[in-house]
């Protein structure tokens, strides 16, 4: 087994950096809030213009 070179083993590294998460802002205008999306939001309960959970 040969030894990997510095270039190789830092272009390899290279590529660990962490995703910034995405978020979205949530659709009901009394909200607001920043959510992830495809997701209920978790203050008001809201997902696609609908309550599918009791607002916390």
């Amino acid at each position: 087994m040969h030894k990997k070179s510095r270039a190789r083993t830092r272009h390899r590294r290279a590529q660990w950096r962490i995703a910034v998460p995405v978020v979205v802002t949530c659709a009901n205008d009394a909200c607001g809030r920043r959510t992830p999306p495809h997701a209920a939001c978790r203050h008001c309960g809201m997902y696609r213009g609908r309550q599918v959970m009791p607002p916390a």
